[in-house]
């Protein structure tokens, strides 16, 4: 059968040097975990096990769940971060182990805003009746945004002033700069999900009159200064990347063609690796079904210039089906979330279906399929 695109080598490019060079094209998107019992923001031997899992089942690139450049900006107080040295050292062999399996690693860099200050999202924490906003007595925290609005359902936030965006902003660049010593290769930007970037992007949510707000140049101001300082830190020859939500799919909200628009900007700062979620300000009203995202994915991909790495992700599920999203075009690879928890080796699988070289470790040899 023909050679699966699926599974060809592609790099992404960098300001210098080789790029990165992944495997194949499939890729483990940011996924809450939850397990940062501690409250310190400090990656555990889960995240070594499931991280390195994945690097085990033939992932190309896997990228960590959402971890904080701020204290005030994790999502549950059991989030990951990178806003102190111990978190560096404890991010190092895991970045290690994976790479060592034939993956490249990435930090999905992240600031909840107004959706910070939240229980984690487990069962046994939902069977207890503790959703939303985390209460005072179990340690929640003030939270920012760009503007103090209801949209979330969740304990107001404070509008931010200049200087905390200011600050704010040298957060992300320092996060950035541990992230390096860490040693990942790729950093993703959270812009999606209704979380601090995005609440600044959609006009749903940001009420603003200065000059982070109101036009579209200023409610992308901030992600720009985020991403231009980023630069100045991140090396020259290490990926970097973002996560959109490409429609807030409500009236009024951020819509596919700012995305569009945002991306060729992202581009001409030296984005090159673009995920194309969505949603994430007020209640879901977009489509569902297989491969939903896609049409947002493809709308990037035929804007962008042919060196830009983009990424779909959503209810991809089946081989054939990812195949086909990248044979036609629609994207240059996939994002595997969900179907990798039941199934990390989702990627190996898929290559025995479509007639491509499987990634498993050498001491898996004898229970080869």
């Amino acid at each position: 059968m023909p050679q699966s695109k699926l599974f060809s080598e592609v790099t992404i490019p960098t300001k210098s040097g080789a790029g990165l060079q992944l495997r194949n094209r499939v890729v483990l998107p940011p996924m809450c975990q939850y397990v940062v019992a501690q409250r310190d923001g400090i990656p555990t031997t889960w995240q070594l096990t499931h991280l390195g899992s994945m690097a085990h089942g033939g992932f190309s690139l896997i990228i960590t769940e959402a971890t904080a450049v701020a204290p005030e900006g994790r999502i549950s107080d059991r989030d990951t971060g990178l806003w102190n040295e111990e978190q560096v050292e404890a991010w190092k062999p895991i970045t290690q182990y994976i790479r060592s399996h034939g993956a490249a690693v990435g930090v999905q860099l992240a600031h909840a805003g107004a959706k910070a200050s939240t229980y984690g999202w487990l069962e046994d924490i939902e069977a207890a009746g503790k959703v939303g906003s985390i209460s005072d007595e179990d340690g929640g925290w003030e939270t920012f945004s760009s503007s103090s609005t209801d949209i979330f359902g969740l304990k107001p936030a404070t509008t931010m002033s200049i200087e905390q965006i200011q600050e704010s902003v040298q957060d992300w660049a320092r996060a950035a700069q541990r992230a390096d010593a860490a040693g990942f290769d790729l950093i993703q930007i959270h812009a999606a999900h209704g979380y601090l970037i995005h609440q600044f992007l959609s006009p749903l949510n940001n009420q603003r009159t200065d000059e982070y707000g109101g036009s579209f140049e200023n409610r992308t101001r901030y992600l720009r200064e985020i991403v231009s300082a980023i630069s100045a830190v991140w090396p020259e020859d290490k990926a970097l990347g973002i996560r959109f939500s490409g429609e807030d799919w409500l009236e009024g909200g951020w819509r596919l063609e700012d995305t569009v628009k945002l991306s060729k900007e992202m581009y001409d700062l030296g984005v090159r690796a673009f995920d194309l979620s969505s949603a994430g300000i007020g209640a879901y009203a977009g489509p569902t079904g297989p491969g939903y995202q896609v049409p947002l994915a493809q709308a990037v991909k035929q804007a962008l210039p042919e060196d830009a790495f983009v990424t779909a992700v959503g209810a991809i599920t089946e081989a054939i089906q990812a195949e086909q999203i990248v044979v036609t075009g629609q994207a240059d690879g996939v994002s595997i979330g969900r179907a990798a928890l039941g199934n990390p080796q989702w990627p190996n699988h898929a290559a025995q279906q479509l007639g491509a070289k499987k990634a498993y470790p050498v001491q898996y040899w004898r229970g080869r399929w």
